[in-house]
């Protein structure tokens, strides 16, 4: 008896851990999305700019640094340009950070709505896809736009 129940519920536990068999996955090209997507493009544009900056900000450094006289000075500026640098460099990198998790969501979004219009089970990248789904790609990126 207790055996019969034991195969009985693992059986209902692998049935219900199971898709149903008419389940329909959608998946996007990411990266498709990204470059059809102007607020990702500003948003690289952006960062691009920031970027720059800080390679002007390094140029203007070197000329100060050359500039410099005595070896105590230039200790002094060393580590001063560093903190700074550092300090730059994760300001940057912060930036990135939020920016890439800002388009995420928008797209994460996006995607969500086309599934719900689609009534698809599920959303996943196309890298993961080998065979079937449905291509929502454009679908998303209009919703974006």
């Amino acid at each position: 008896m207790k055996t019969k129940l034991m195969v009985l519920l693992f059986v209902a536990g692998i049935a219900l851990s199971m898709p149903p068999a008419n389940a329909e996955v959608g998946y996007i090209d990411y990266q498709r999305v990204l470059e059809n997507y102007p607020a990702a493009q500003q948003a690289m544009k952006d960062l691009d700019a920031k970027g720059l900056e800080l390679q002007q900000y390094m140029l203007e450094k070197e000329r100060q640094y050359k500039n410099l006289s005595t070896p105590l000075q230039k200790q002094n500026f060393e580590t001063q340009t560093q903190n700074e640098l550092k300090s730059k460099q994760e300001s940057l990198y912060k930036l990135q950070q939020d920016k890439e998790m800002q388009i995420l969501n928008q797209v994460k979004t996006a995607a969500r709505a086309v599934m719900v219009a689609q009534k698809l089970d599920a959303v996943v990248s196309d890298q993961v896809v080998f065979v079937g789904g449905v291509d929502i790609t454009d679908q998303v990126i209009q919703k974006l736009k």
